[in-house]
């Protein structure tokens, strides 16, 4: 049978409009870092090629040699500025620090990723250099599902971060996280699903607002 974690995994689930809480147990990730726009970074373009090129060869690995099949899992991105208003009210994309991340299978290990990494050349994974096997505890989250353009999500984390998180008494802490449903290669920016996360402290979880 082919695993497929976003139908077993709680945490890709979302609706639109509705901000849920939820805890999030430790999952792994493979994982690039960087800063600036990703719209024009190509240190963002390059870390996304070697990740999905990472991705598809870690599954093959797994299925040949550990006859374990699983589905690739989308693209998601932890997002962070000195100024939150960037992300909000001001937009400014060149402020944003990025880990660009896909996760992965528990059962894949640092010594796969090893493999894989060193048999795959700079044309197919130019930030193989770079990348890391990680481990990523964000504990209590609010997330909710954005639909539309990703240039259209301000007045959406507004709401979040002003509103939704400060009126159950908590506060923000870690980096917002992102996962991108949909291809925008092959999808139209209205349609385009994304999972907006960010993490919380100072309440239990459960529930929605």
């Amino acid at each position: 049978m082919k695993t497929d974690l976003k139908k077993e995994l709680d945490s890709y689930r979302a609706a639109a409009g509705v901000f849920r809480f939820l805890d999030i147990p430790p999952l792994h990730y493979l994982m690039i870092d960087g800063s600036g726009d990703p719209n024009t970074s190509p240190a963002y373009r390059d870390a996304v090629a070697t990740l999905f090129a990472m991705a598809y060869r870690l599954k093959f690995l797994s299925k040949r040699e550990l006859e374990r099949d699983y589905v690739v899992m989308p693209l998601e991105a932890l997002w962070s500025s000195a100024d939150m208003a960037s992300f909000t009210s001001a937009r400014d994309k060149t402020r944003w620090d990025w880990t660009a991340l896909m996760l992965v299978p528990e059962w894949i290990m640092p010594e796969h990723v090893t493999r894989v990494r060193d048999d795959l050349d700079d044309d197919d994974a130019p930030a193989r250099g770079i990348l890391r096997l990680q481990t990523l505890d964000e504990g209590t989250c609010v997330q909710t599902l954005h639909v539309g353009s990703y240039d259209d999500e301000g007045p959406v984390l507004r709401r979040m971060h002003e509103e939704v998180i400060p009126g159950r008494g908590m506060t923000m802490t870690g980096r917002h996280h992102e996962i991108y449903l949909n291809d925008p290669r092959r999808t139209e920016p209205a349609k385009l699903k994304t999972i907006l996360r960010q993490p919380v402290t100072g309440a239990s979880a459960g529930g929605a607002d």
